[in-house]
């Protein structure tokens, strides 16, 4: 994958389409990797766009430009690292769809750059509009690992054994075998990067106060807070299975969007969509990034329970082409929320 220069960074980018294509860019979360949209990315790209799909700081070969850049990893900064980006891209408007962090950072981008941010998925994590809350204990119990990194004694044991860290999310955050342990071997090759800890811990620490955001960012995370509502068009993903954020937390993710929104409920998949059930993503992401917005419409997705009974035959792109998904799969829920 190329290596682009873009303010603080060498960044590893995968890069999909003609260039002349709608900019589209997909932002990984953690503890992931770019890979996570492979089965994404070319599928969006058949269908016109250009594709962008950034390695993020601390993660695989992306690289720091020097030892005196503070090693941190807010949201707002890695939105910034993505405008960044795109300014080195020559690329003005895009669409984007963000999965974990990069759900927040996606959320970042329309707050700061709303004239640069045409349409937004965010997959398995709610909006930070107007703050941060802290969750309720159920909700906390979940995120104990957060709370863990806020120790010293936690920070010690992640820098110790990055890979047993998070290879226990992964189990815990999806049902049981969505993954393969090679593939897990993959993906935590990622982790291996020398700022992969760092990054880490004040991505955590910073959003609850234990840490404070960069100096750089802290206009863009002030903004955030300070916006209660969105009006561009938005599309949130997430399994009814996941361990970490399960759909009760977002019950209110409508009411942070007032112009054109669904939320897709994917039954049977847990925190990573995009990789149980990539196909299923294409689609919804097409119904919002090549459809008519003003169509969008709440879906709870029953897909992947008919894929076991029949597998699935018609091919990624034949599926995206469909503006809606098909009734058997689906069931439909009131856009209003009701």
């Amino acid at each position: 994958m190329p290596m682009i220069t873009a303010g603080d960074l060498n960044m590893e980018v995968s890069l999909h389409g003609a260039e002349q294509g709608q900019p589209l860019l997909l932002i990984h979360g953690w503890p992931d990797d770019a890979s996570t949209w492979d089965q994404v990315a070319p599928a969006l790209a058949a269908e016109g766009f250009r594709v962008i799909v950034p390695t993020l700081r601390g993660f695989g070969a992306t690289r720091f430009v020097n030892d005196d850049v503070l090693r941190t990893g807010n949201s707002a900064m890695l939105a910034i690292d993505m405008i960044a980006l795109l300014d080195a891209l020559g690329i003005d408007r895009f669409m984007v769809a963000g999965h974990d962090w990069g759900s927040n950072t996606a959320e970042a981008l329309a707050v700061g750059w709303p004239d640069r941010v045409e349409r937004m998925a965010m997959l398995s994590t709610p909006p930070r509009l107007g703050g941060m809350p802290t969750p309720p204990f159920e909700q906390t119990q979940r995120q104990w690992y957060h709370w863990f990194m806020a120790t010293a004694r936690g920070a010690e044991a992640v820098r110790a054994d990055r890979r047993g860290f998070t290879h226990l999310h992964w189990v815990n955050w999806s049902p049981a075998g969505w993954f393969d342990e090679a593939t897990f071997d993959r993906v935590a090759r990622s982790f291996d990067n020398p700022d992969w800890v760092d990054v880490t811990l004040h991505s955590y620490r910073a959003r609850w106060g234990e840490a404070e955001p960069d100096p750089r960012s802290v206009w863009l995370k002030d903004m955030v807070k300070a916006t209660e509502t969105l009006s561009l068009p938005t599309l949130y993903i997430h399994g009814d299975a996941d361990g970490v954020n399960p759909p009760s937390t977002a019950n209110d993710v409508h009411t942070k969007f007032v112009g054109p929104f669904a939320r897709i409920t994917m039954t049977e998949v847990g925190h990573f969509p995009q990789r149980e059930n990539p196909q299923a993503v294409v689609r919804h992401l097409l119904t919002l990034f090549a459809g008519n917005p003003a169509a969008l419409t709440d879906v709870t997705d029953r897909n992947l329970s008919m894929k076991k009974a029949a597998p699935y035959a018609a091919g990624i792109a034949a599926i995206g082409r469909s503006p809606l998904p098909q009734s058997a799969s689906l069931t439909r829920r009131d856009a209003a929320h009701s």
